[in-house]
């Protein structure tokens, strides 16, 4: 049974950084595609930025040039490197994985698996 657990989450100024941490557990972190999703209240939830097999990646609009996701396969763990944090990023960041060949979702909601998420605040 894959299970995916965030952490790193929690307030933060406006123009300062955050890293999200994902540690994959029930299998190999390089079999699967990987993403970073988040919801803010009363929207829906969207697609921050996904990594494929080969670690090329895809952003969102949002939040391209800012935040940057990386994976470290020794270690099982996804991260999300958000720089210049803003006040519309505040949302329960949920970290996503999908066991699959050929190409990966990147930031569509089109995941098997999600983790219960960790809520990132940021004040301006």
């Amino acid at each position: 049974q894959v299970r995916l657990e965030e952490s790193g989450g929690g307030p933060e100024q406006a123009g300062e950084s955050l890293r999200l941490s994902c540690r994959l557990s029930g299998d190999t972190i390089s079999n699967y595609c990987m993403g970073w999703f988040r919801q803010a209240p009363g929207k829906q939830r969207e697609g921050v930025a996904g990594i494929d097999h080969d670690d090329s990646t895809e952003y969102a609009d949002s939040v391209k040039g800012r935040f940057t996701i990386s994976r470290d396969n020794a270690k099982n763990t996804l991260y999300l490197q958000m720089n210049n944090l803003k006040s519309e990023d505040t949302a329960m960041y949920y970290c996503a994985a999908d066991r699959r060949g050929g190409s990966c979702p990147g930031v569509k909601d089109d995941f098997g698996y999600f983790g219960p998420g960790t809520q990132v605040t940021v004040s301006s």
